[in-house]
């Protein structure tokens, strides 16, 4: 049906006749209207009428009465007008609906067109039809009817269209949520209470939309009467506080208006008065009062408001208005505005009665003069106005009598547009009360209904009627359609039904009328300014106004509506909220639209401006304190807040701002970044509390932190989450309540504390826990979110230097005893600067700061200057490179010569930071005092005595605040301190304290960045211009000297050190004599770099270990000495250390080969990942050293299970025998044997408490043990065959177990006896598993079933069917909520608990599977040896972890869940990162594969035992050693450059990397290949490198700069080798596409690929003379290629496998190769044929290789043997065999005499090539990959690489009749090296390192502890007999028991000694 109407419903009590009648003059107006839209409105009215008659005459109908018959024509005649009048307007299928209709009333059609038949018609009937032909049958009209269809027509004529992204949905209008507050709880705001009062104030039915929080809220309080009256009273006490307010703004009018709707009836009459009364009583306009009771009396309850009081009120303001007219135009603009709401609301309100003398012809009379104004938004206002003053008095009696009688209550126009969805406008007519009084009355009623339709609409579903009667125009004297429109707009506005919005303003028939539009763009900025809704609604928005200004032809050509759409742009573009971009983006695009006279109007409103008269956005801001703070007597800490957010904004300034990145944790790789900003907004919307920023020194921590409290200050709204920063060292002692001593600093007061303890929540940014030296764990000592104490979650920033192993424990919310869950800590890790952040950071620091130099000129320097990049990719360092970098370098200098380190860069930033500091002050006024003082200063050098200030100022700060880098200075308090030689006021001090470096914030001061106090004190230690005249002898400096090592300084009489220190005493007032910076880092970095830097500082530091042998005073001094030296690369290999006395040094990773440490002091010394081969420990000090490692267990059997405990004190391991080894992890003694099954055991656990251990076997017993006694406590008897699995309850007062007689048992831990036999599988039970509560037992069988029972009721609850075969695993996650399961059908099912549904099934994989600790995860191993991880949720892979070469084992999560270990029958363990995927370290050391792994309850350790017999215990994060710019990852292949200066290495890490010979410094790091790097080539030349990656592709480098060249990327698959031609001008590559490719190396141009090989090729080499190819492929062949050509001129065949190694003669008329088939071949190279087959290997020949003569050639194989052959013969000569593995290469020394050989086994040898001989064994903790010899300053040497990723630089020099080989250089030490260490008499080692050192290869026997303490009790004891002798002697004494008390340590463990020692000592001092 076309149309509805509002009509009678059919129990009207309108009789037929009376219907028939009203029908009858609707189409009477339809033939009379001009205008087609409105005929067809009264068309629809008629034929709602018509329908209605269906119900009414259903007996007339079948009558044959003839009044029924009368009245069944006239309705015959009624249908039939009503067709024609519809086909005339060209509804052609309507209006044959409706002549049907006719028919059927009148039994008969007349069938010519469409004329029916009727008979004579009433004279109302007749005069309606009659007008009808007379008005639509005319030529004229017939025309205009379009040959569309009535809906398309409909559509063209009424309707705009706007693109489809503008409110394309109706949406959820803005508004404020709150959480209801607890019983008797302080509230937030008023607002907050209104919504309270407004729930308490709601149906029933609304309840079901509420969210469960706040339904479970509002049941409590509609049960809690008191809670009621609470809120009702708190209500009524802000309106009394708002009467009390003398001046009422706008802030306190906001507060109670928010009130209004929700108040009781007396409080509202209440505050009405008082709107009443100020308006009434105050000498000056009001305007927020007004507003005020605008809203108050829109947002009343319909019973509140009498028609008298509103009146009153409409009175009062014409009285007003009147009095105020005379204003400016801005000001009448807001009074009419402020008019324009007051007459809405009471035109919605319902008002009548109004008195037009004394009312409304005043009012309309001041807003018709007002149309008269030149300001167009004046007169639009003032229009509006006048159509709302016209709504409420005028003729609307009716109209609301008609309405009420509907039964709803509707409140005006808007109000009936509110509630138009459920308006039943079917009864409309119910209202009409005297219908009888002919057709003048009807025509009553239809001026009524129009004016009703105009105003509300005769309503369809669509809406379409409201739109289509909107035709009057912008008039003062009528009532218009556009002010109905509006106010419908508004009402959608306000509910969110945007879509609906824009379809009114689209389809609206006034659409063009410019008030119309003037009130459209009005609300759309509004709507746009308003930040509390949506972006996207905000943009829609704008893009609306944006197309009414374009689209002309739709919206018209008004010029003054255009230019408010410009007013409102240009407004919207100067505010602060995301529109503004949008905006200002919209107006330039409008500058070119539209002709010429359109751009001149834009052109002039952009030259006005924007207009005065702003967009209203929303509500005010309520006030600070509120009305509702005032009666809750709440202080005001908005106002706080507000100052200091300002404050904090300002202070952040203009500076540099690169958004950092981030990685997981310290073990994940760099490149596994991502945005930090973004990461740390995530864990402000978690359920995280601590946030752990960790970061080297300079990576911008701090500068993070002050971002993020900018970032967080801008978005913070009123009563929002409060930002506070806190410096940490500038808070005293901030683990207790340092919250509120951060308040108290930025002047909050004690109320406003307490306030904000209680009610307020907190984001803690806390910056500089290392420098506050803090130990504490912050979250948990200030007891944050606690109850009743501060809520917060926390941003914790801190170096990564600082912390220990255990560092997570330091921030871990929760305790050591009580740990909460890990997840509620996050860590991440700054990344250094990208090359991409670095170059943004050059273009914004050369854009704000204007340095010398230009962007260019930077980049220059980065690119050509070694060592540069790595350096500004950390932040400070950028800026402080940027910063000196012009006074460093010259550009016009060769660049790439110049060497830049980080202690340079800072000598260079404090030089020019004092010279600046030095123009300054002479440039400023200085007092006569002043300038003496300054001119004192220059004249002695005021740069050097800045730096002497500098110097002193960091060693006081250390030396008197321990480092503490705050100092606050009192002038009266600290006067005569320490502080005064550097604060005072005199001008000396001042003057140099005012050019330093320093930050004073009020009495504080501090260096503008930590890294400057610890390069102050490093300055202090060794400053080069102090020694500027000490320098060395001339012959010394001249003389090269490594700073690598000391051999050539020590044990060789009197040394250049001695000579030097003999000259220039040490210094025993240095820092290192006094302060242990030992674990300082930064400090130690500035100091090695010195040592590289300047010899004169080694040689002092050697002279600190001298001094050490003789006087202990130099202690610390030398212990620090020797951990710079160690740190710097110094290597100790055969130095005499005897005597020496460093405790508590670091000596990790450091090379002390063959040194001399007999009696040395090494108590509490870092000894991991060192090199003591051969060194001489005897009768050295050792309590408490720290190796790193922990001995291994050697077992009698295999391993086949490995369990912790829960308390991690023990550890079990069951033996293939089925006996059970027991543990002791803190001795690693064995307690117990458990042995007592007779057969073997299946399977072991701990109780949950770690006192007892179940066992089961195949004897069909479980067995309970205790721990304390090893004694078996029960025998648990009762299955019929095999037990297959066991496990306790949660509680440990349970035990289950499975059988193969197919049931499960539950078993009580104490009787012994069986709870529950659990029967329902068919097979055997191989898995049980109780949820993590308790409640439940999984078990899972051959059935191919896993069941859930009930632990209770032992009830079968569930059977989760899927699995096509047997069932081998099956255990819940540790949430409880999901099980997952195993099965040889090689799936993994995870099922979900409640349901039994199958959530993931994820498709062969083995029977491996873990969860990790938070249930999100699961690793599984897959196919290819390869681990993967998915997500529980998603059921997606999230990571393959690649990297294990056979089969795995076994795989586990940590603890803590961040890591995942991985054991492999490839003889390692892996243990990979969970957040990136990354392999973080391999555990290397087992002999045969690797069974089982498990990490210790704490994750710190990781167990693993081996089918070698073996359990290892591996330290977790102590694998990553320091290096010195090494891999991280297997190093391959090892290249020497032709000048045999230089090596390179290609790695797995996709690195390649150029080592320095002589120093081992990494020259250059080349990056750019994402996969491993197999191959690499040095150009002939020496100044090019190639290198070829399984990426696919092959790069060229230049050697002098690290820059790639060009790269080369044809190939589609790995590239195995590469090699240049001898002229070095072409480059060929193999690949695994089945090509070898031949490159142009000048341009990377491919000029040849030669197709033949039907396999990978391998091997590609070109002849002497370049011009052939040989290559070798796993196809078996070998394949000559012609350079010129790329034509195959051979193919050699005759090998049975694949081609490993092929090589030219040097002759170039041979060609060898080596295969898999056992054998190496001689091929001649003219002929093709073969002239040798070398045979003899029994495993595969990996490589062959030429001795220098060409006489013979060595091949290295599988077999473990290198064969030496004769090439003249083909004969074997010799067989070199030592290694017990696949030996992978050899390589003859430059002379020949010599074969190196490098093996699997982890070693490499030295084999003399005449006699065979085994001559160096060198034994390595990883593979030996490579090796090179080269010689270097007439040394020969020998270059390896290795699986750990180390490349190592050895010297071979001869020993008499024997060779030995010497360490240069290593980039890394990952494992302690013993071998041949002598540890006889050795003091103080614990009984697990000395069985670490026995199993690494140490001997001797080390000291016997009962011996020891009988030695030193004797000597405390003769000491004590002599305590009578003379005071000098009983000093004497005392000082040598203090050094006997010191060495007697606890390290014994035995309590005995160490009271004996207690005793002794007490007694010598007393």
């Amino acid at each position: 049906m076309l149309f509805r109407s509002v009509v009678p419903s059919p129990k009207s009590s309108l009789s037929p006749q009376q219907v028939l009648e009203l029908a009858s003059v609707f189409l009477e107006n339809a033939f009379k209207s001009s205008d087609h839209d409105i005929a067809l409105v009264f068309c629809h009215h008629a034929e709602a009428a018509l329908t209605q008659m269906k119900g009414i005459t259903k007996k007339a109908k079948s009558s044959t009465a003839p009044e029924d018959r009368a009245l069944q024509e006239r309705i015959a005649t009624a249908y039939s007008g009503l067709g024609r009048i519809l086909d005339s307007q060209g509804y052609r299928d309507e209006a044959q609906t409706f002549f049907n209709k006719s028919e059927k009333w009148r039994g008969h059609v007349q069938q010519s067109g469409y004329s029916v038949k009727v008979s004579r018609p009433s004279s109302t009937v007749e005069s309606i039809q009659s007008a009808h032909r007379s008005t639509v049958d005319t030529p004229a009209v017939r025309q205009s009817v379009p040959l569309s269809s009535p809906s398309q027509r409909k559509q063209e004529i009424n309707t705009a269209t706007m693109p489809h992204h503008v409110f394309p949905l109706n949406v959820r209008s803005p508004t404020n949520d709150f959480k209801p507050p607890e019983p008797d709880a302080r509230l937030i705001d008023t607002r907050q209470l209104a919504c309270c009062l407004g729930l308490l104030r709601a149906s029933p039915e609304a309840e079901d939309i509420l969210d469960i929080l706040t339904r479970n809220w509002l049941r409590l309080t509609r049960d809690e009467q008191d809670e009621q009256d609470r809120l009702k009273t708190l209500a009524t006490d802000v309106i009394r506080a708002f009467k009390r307010d003398e001046i009422k703004n706008s802030k306190a009018v906001t507060e109670v208006v928010h009130l209004a709707p929700v108040l009781e009836k007396d409080d509202f009459r209440y505050l009405l008065k008082e709107f009443y009364s100020g308006i009434d009583q105050s000498g000056l306009l009001d305007i927020h009062q007004l507003e005020g009771l605008a809203q108050l009396i829109q947002g009343a309850d319909p019973g509140y408001l009498d028609s008298d009081d509103l009146v009153k009120v409409l009175g009062l303001l014409s009285t007003r208005l009147r009095d105020t007219h005379q204003q400016s135009t801005s000001h009448l603009y807001q009074l009419t505005m402020v008019v324009s709401h007051v007459l809405d609301a009471m035109a919605d309100a319902n008002v009548k009665g109004l008195d037009r003398e004394a009312i409304h012809e005043p009012l309309s009379s001041y807003l018709d003069e007002l149309k008269s104004s030149t300001d167009s938004y004046l007169v639009y206002q003032a229009a509006y106005a006048y159509q709302a003053l016209m709504c409420v008095p005028d003729n609307e009696t009716l109209w609301q009598s008609t309405l009420r009688r509907t039964g709803k209550v509707v409140e005006g126009v808007s109000g009936l547009v509110g509630a138009v969805k459920g308006l039943d406008l079917h009864r409309f007519m119910d209202g009409l009360k005297d219908i009888q009084e002919g057709l003048a009355g009807a025509s009553k009623v239809i001026r009524l209904a129009k004016a009703a339709y105009d105003g509300a609409a005769s309503l369809t579903e669509s809406g379409q009627g409201f739109l289509d009667c909107m035709k009057e125009g912008f008039s003062f004297s009528r009532k218009c359609a556009w002010y109905s429109a509006l106010r419908g707009a508004d009402t959608l506005i306000q509910e969110g039904q945007l879509a609906d919005f824009r379809q009114l303003v689209c389809e609206a028939p006034c659409r063009r009328d410019p008030a119309f539009q003037w009130g459209v763009c009005q609300r759309l900025g509004d709507v746009a300014a308003n930040p509390m809704w949506d972006t996207d609604v905000r943009q829609g928005a704008i893009a609306f106004l944006g197309e009414m200004y374009r689209n002309d032809d739709v919206w018209g050509e008004q010029a003054s509506v255009k230019q408010w759409i410009l007013n409102i742009l240009i407004q919207l573009s100067s505010g602060s909220c995301g529109e503004m971009k949008l905006a200002e983006s919209l107006i330039e695009e409008l500058r070119k639209d539209g002709d010429i006279k359109k751009q001149a109007l834009y052109r002039l409103c952009r030259e006005n401006g924007s207009h005065i008269h702003p967009l209203k956005v929303a509500l005010p801001p309520m006030g600070s304190p509120s009305l509702l703070d005032r009666v809750q007597e709440r202080p005001d800490v908005e106002g706080n807040l507000r100052h200091l957010r300002r404050q904090r904004l300002n202070e952040r300034g203009n500076s540099v701002c690169i958004p950092l990145q981030a990685k997981a944790n310290l073990q994940a790789r760099d490149e596994a970044r991502y945005p930090l900003m973004e990461k740390v907004e995530e864990f402000l919307t978690s359920e995280q509390n601590v946030f752990l920023l960790l970061g080297d020194s300079g990576a911008g921590k701090s500068t993070f932190n002050r971002e993020l409290e900018c970032h967080l200050w801008q978005k913070y709204v009123k009563n929002g989450v409060i930002p506070l920063h806190i410096n940490l060292p500038a808070i005293e002692k901030p683990e207790h309540d340092m919250i509120a001593k951060q308040l108290r600093r930025v002047e909050f007061t004690e109320p406003q504390i307490r306030e904000l303890k209680l009610h307020r929540k907190f984001i803690l940014i806390c910056d500089g826990y290392d420098e506050s030296q803090q130990s504490h764990n912050l979250y948990t000592s200030n007891r944050l979110n606690e109850t009743g104490e501060w809520r917060a979650k926390m941003v914790i920033s801190c170096r990564s230097e600082y912390l220990g192993a255990d560092y997570r424990d330091r921030f871990q919310p929760g305790n050591r005893n009580q740990r909460l869950d890990t997840s509620l800590l996050q860590e991440a890790v700054i990344t250094p600067f990208s090359m991409d952040q670095v170059q943004d950071y050059i273009h914004q620091y050369v854009s704000t700061h204007r340095p010398l130099w230009e962007v260019d000129e930077y980049k220059r320097a980065l690119d050509l200057i070694p060592s540069l990049k790595e350096l500004v990719r950390n932040p400070f360092l950028m800026s402080l490179s940027l910063e000196v970098l012009p006074r460093m370098v010259d550009p016009g200098h060769d660049l790439s010569a110049t060497r830049i380190t980080r202690v340079a860069l800072y000598d260079q930033f404090i030089e020019h930071w004092l010279e600046r500091g030095k123009k300054r002050l002479g440039e400023k006024n200085l007092s006569p005092q002043a300038r003496s003082a300054f001119e004192s200063l220059n004249d002695e050098g005021f740069t050097q005595n800045g730096i002497d200030y500098l110097k002193r100022l960091s060693v006081a700060i250390y030396k008197e605040q321990d480092g503490q880098p705050i100092v606050r200075y009192s002038r009266y308090k600290d006067e005569n301190t320490w502080k005064a030689g550097f604060f005072s006021r005199e001008d000396e001090k001042r003057l140099l304290r005012e050019a330093c470096p320093l930050i004073r914030n009020g009495n504080q001061y501090r260096f503008i960045h930590r890294s400057l106090l610890e390069y102050g004190l490093a300055l202090a230690v060794y400053d080069p211009q102090d020694w500027k005249e000490k320098s060395a002898p001339k012959s010394a400096l001249a003389r090269r000297e490594s700073t690598n090592s000391v051999s050539s300084l020590v044990g060789q009489g009197p040394s250049e050190a001695e000579s030097v220190i003999s000259e220039h005493e040490l210094d025993f007032h240095s820092p290192l004599a006094w302060r242990c910076v030992v674990n300082e880092s930064s400090i130690l970095q500035f100091l090695e770099e010195r040592v590289q830097q300047e010899p004169l500082f080694k040689q002092q530091l050697l002279g600190y270990i001298e001094q050490s042998k003789s006087d202990k005073k130099w202690r610390t001094a030398a212990a620090n000495a020797i951990t710079i030296l160690v740190r710097a690369g110094v290597q100790f290999n055969g130095a005499d250390l005897r005597g020496i006395q460093i405790p508590k040094a670091d000596l990790s990773h450091g090379l002390f080969d063959s040194a001399q440490l007999q009696g040395a002091d090494l108590r509490h010394v870092n000894l991991r990942g060192v090199w003591l081969r051969q060194a001489n420990l005897s009768k050295a000090q050792m309590n408490g050293v720290q190796f790193g490692e922990l001995p291994f267990l050697r077992l009698e059997r295999n391993a086949t299970l490995i369990v912790y405990s829960p308390n991690g004190k023990s550890i079990a391991f069951l033996l293939d025998t089925g006996k059970i080894n027991v543990y002791s992890t803190s001795t690693w003694e064995r307690l117990w044997i458990l042995d007592g099954h007779q057969g073997d055991v299946k399977s072991v656990v701990y109780s949950p408490d770690g006192g007892e251990i179940a066992s089961c076997s195949d004897d069909c017993t479980v067995r309970l043990w205790d721990i304390k006694t090893g004694v078996c406590r029960h025998v648990l008897t009762g299955h019929d065959d095999w037990v297959r699995a066991i496990a306790y309850s949660p509680r440990g007062d349970q035990v289950a177990s499975a059988s193969d007689d197919w049931t499960v048992k539950v078993w009580d831990v104490v009787t012994g006896t069986c709870h529950h036999i659990l029967i329902g599988h068919t097979s055997y039970v191989v898995s049980v598993a109780y949820s993590p509560d308790g409640s439940q037992i999984a078990s899972g069988s051959y059935d191919y079933t896993v069941r859930l029972w009930n632990v209770e009721t032992g009830e079968n609850c569930r059977v989760l069917r899927g699995h096509s075969d047997w069932v081998t695993e099956a255990f819940f996650s540790p949430q409880g909520d999901t099980i997952a399961s195993t099965s040889g059908d090689r799936t993994v099912r995870l099922w979900n608990v409640a349901t039994g549904d199958c959530l993931h099934v994820f498709t062969r994989f083995g029977a491996l599977i873990a969860f990790s600790p938070k249930g999100d995860q699961v690793a599984l191993v897959g196919k290819d040896n390869t681990v993967q991880l998915w997500s529980v949720e998603t059921g997606m892979c999230l990571y393959t972890l690649l990297g294990h070469s056979a089969s795995i084992t076994r795989i586990m999560y940590s603890p803590q869940g961040d890591v995942v270990a991985s054991s492999s029958e490839d003889k390692t363990v892996r243990l990979w990162d969970v957040e990136t995927g990354i392999c973080r370290q391999t555990l290397i050391g087992h002999s045969e594969a690797v069974t089982r792994v498990v990490f210790s309850p704490k994750g710190d350790q990781v167990a693993s035992s081996s089918s070698d017999m073996t359990v290892r215990l591996w330290d977790v994060g102590t694998g990553i050693s320091r290096q010195l710019g090494g891999h991280n990852s297997a190093a391959w292949k090892i290249v020497c450059s032709p000048n045999g200066k230089e090596v390179v290495t290609c790695s797995n890490d996709s690195t390649v990397r150029i080592w320095d010979v002589e120093t081992g410094e990494c020259i250059h790091t080349l990056r750019g290949h994402s996969k491993k790097v197999f191959s690499a080539a040095y150009s002939p030349q020496g100044d090019q490198l190639a290198t070829g990656s399984w990426d696919n592709t092959v790069r060229l480098w230049s050697v002098e700069t690290g820059a790639c060249s060009h790269i080369l990327i044809n190939h589609s698959g790995e590239v195995n080798q590469i090699a240049y031609s001898p002229q070095g001008d072409r480059l060929a590559s193999a690949s695994d596409d089945m090509t070898i490719r031949v490159w142009d190396v000048a341009t990377g141009v491919c000029l040849l690929t030669m197709e033949g090989h039907t396999r990978l090729v391998m091997r590609v080499a070109f002849s002497p003379d370049g011009s052939q190819i040989a290559s070798g492929s796993w196809d078996e062949t070998i394949r000559l290629w012609e350079v010129d050509t790329g034509v195959c001129s051979r193919t050699f065949t005759g090998h049975s496998g694949s081609i490993n190694c092929i090589t030219y003669s040097p002759q170039g008329d041979r060609v060898l190769s080596a295969s898999s088939d056992h054998t190496v071949r001689v091929w001649d190279v003219a002929t093709g044929g073969c002239l040798h087959v070398l045979t003899g290997h029994t495993e595969r020949v990996y490589f062959i290789v030429y001795s220098p003569d060409c006489g013979q050639v060595a091949s290295a194989s599988g077999d473990s043997t290198i064969k030496l052959w004769d090439m003249e013969t083909g004969t074997c000569v010799r067989t070199l065999r030592d290694h017990s593995n696949d030996v992978q290469k050899a390589a003859y020394s430059p002379r020949g005499d010599m074969i190196a050989s490098t093996s699997l086994d982890r070693s490499f040898r030295l084999w003399d090539v005449a006699s065979g001989e085994c001559r160096v064994v060198q034994d390595f903790p990883g593979s030996v990959n490579s090796l090179e010899w080269i010689q270097s300053s007439g040394t020969d040497c020998l270059a390896t690489t290795c699986g750990d990723g180390s490349v190592r630089m050895w010297e071979v020099v001869e020993d008499g009749d024997w060779y030995r080989v010497r360490l240069r250089w290593s980039s890394m030490n990952n494992a302690l090296m013993v071998t041949d260490t002598i540890v006889q008499d050795v003091q103080g080692l614990s009984q697990p390192n000395k069985r670490l050192l026995k199993q690494r290869g140490a001997v001797g026997e080390t000291s016997n502890p009962l011996r020891e303490a009988s030695e030193k009790v004797t000597i405390m004891a003769s000491v004590v007999s002599k305590l009578k002798s003379p005071t000098k002697e009983k000093a004497d004494l005392l000082e040598a028991a203090s050094v006997s008390a010191e060495q007697f340590e606890p390290e014994t463990k035995n309590p005995q000694f160490s009271e004996i020692g207690d005793i002794l000592y007490s007694g010598c001092l007393c």
